[in-house]
């Protein structure tokens, strides 16, 4: 994957996550500012998405702890690097656990 392919990737991604919030019934705020998203929970805690261009990684941090995807093309999502789980998943249930919303992230 060219950097350029990783970066349009990223964007589709967090242009996807952006949708699925705008979608929910939730109080849930985000902000995104080159290719970072920080949403903001309704008890203060946060979950923060960064790009990391020279990795070709799309990191995630949240009160649990912090995680590495990289892009399989194969299964044609993002997969963390430690065990295979992807992202859509990941996100679920970190948006269960951090935030008590239940979202669907599985087509992302």
């Amino acid at each position: 994957m060219t950097e350029s392919e990783f970066m349009a990737q990223v964007d589709e991604t967090l242009a996807r996550i952006e949708e699925i919030l705008d979608d929910a019934e939730s109080d849930l705020d985000y902000e995104t500012n080159g290719g970072m998203m920080t949403v903001k929970c309704e008890n203060g805690s946060q979950i923060i998405f960064t790009r990391q261009p020279p990795l070709k990684q799309l990191w995630l941090a949240t009160r649990t702890g912090g995680f590495h995807f990289d892009y399989s093309e194969e299964k044609r999502s993002w997969v963390r690097d430690s065990d295979g789980a992807e992202l859509g998943g990941v996100l679920t249930q970190a948006f269960a656990d951090q935030a008590g919303e239940s979202l669907d992230f599985s087509d992302i």
